[in-house]
């Protein structure tokens, strides 16, 4: 059990958004724990590089869409931690197929919706009461809960619908969850990124690269999984206690209208 680091959770923290954010909270002293659906082998040289930082890290694989891998994510950091202060909903998927609504299929809607919004909703319903339990046992416990949506949020994108409803639920789950746990005094936020560098984005990249450079974003490049981390761990440190049910933008100034 760890006595010592606050323990943070991180959904698809093995790669892209999620690794950089294991990677920000790992430096500012948290123990980790990331789930992914990848082998843990495959992950090996993941968790090789954040145990660098001089912390505990475990790795629970389970796919966030299915009930039983929840309760086995959250049972492998109980009998490994004995707590949990932060929990990172970042896991998501997008359209296998990029298909203008007018086509879009019932199939690739119930993928994106189950992995990107109903997982993460009762995954934070289950890490909610464990904080409630740990809070009462604990005067001194403290815990937050931190969403990672995307601009899409609020952007409609048209040949990603599914996509785009499942971050708007996300934010919805994020204003709901910080009115119910506000009497625990457990804050819960949403982080909101726009454009960011990863796997998920390479496909994209020449056709992006274009838009940021005539002007897309006010600040004229891609953003990092490293932007995206340094703003969760701000939150997990404790330096946003009165913010609960707030958005945290990190688009690079991309959604500020403009003439």
């Amino acid at each position: 059990m760890s006595l010592k680091n606050k323990v943070a959770l991180i959904t698809g923290g093995s790669r892209g958004i999620g690794f950089g954010i294991a990677t920000q909270l790992a430096k500012n002293g948290f123990d980790i724990a990331i789930n992914g659906t990848r082998s843990a082998t495959d992950v090996g040289e993941t968790i090789k590089k954040l145990k660098s930082f001089g912390n505990e890290v475990i790795y629970c694989r389970g796919n966030i869409s299915s009930a039983k891998d929840r309760e086995n994510i959250i049972q492998l950091v109980k009998e490994h931690y004995g707590k949990l202060n932060v929990l990172v909903n970042n896991a998501g998927i997008a359209p296998k197929e990029r298909k203008d609504i007018l086509e879009a299929t019932e199939e690739s809607f119930d993928e994106v919706i189950s992995t990107n919004l109903k997982g993460p909703y009762f995954l934070t319903q289950s890490v909610a009461n464990l904080m409630i339990e740990q809070k009462k046992n604990n005067k001194g416990f403290t815990g937050c809960i931190i969403n990672i949506s995307s601009i899409s949020a609020t952007v409609a994108s048209i040949n990603r619908g599914e996509y785009c409803i499942s971050k708007a639920g996300i934010a919805m789950a994020t204003q709901l969850f910080a009115v119910r746990l506000g009497e625990f005094n457990i804050p819960v936020f949403e982080v909101r990124p726009g454009v960011i560098h990863t796997d998920m984005t390479a496909g994209v990249k020449e056709k992006y690269d274009k838009m940021i450079e005539e002007g897309l974003c006010v600040q004229q490049r891609w953003g990092e999984p490293d932007d995206v981390g340094k703003a969760v761990a701000a939150l997990a440190n404790g330096n946003f206690m009165y913010s609960t049910g707030q958005v945290i933008m990190l688009d690079g100034g991309m959604t500020i209208p403009r003439l």
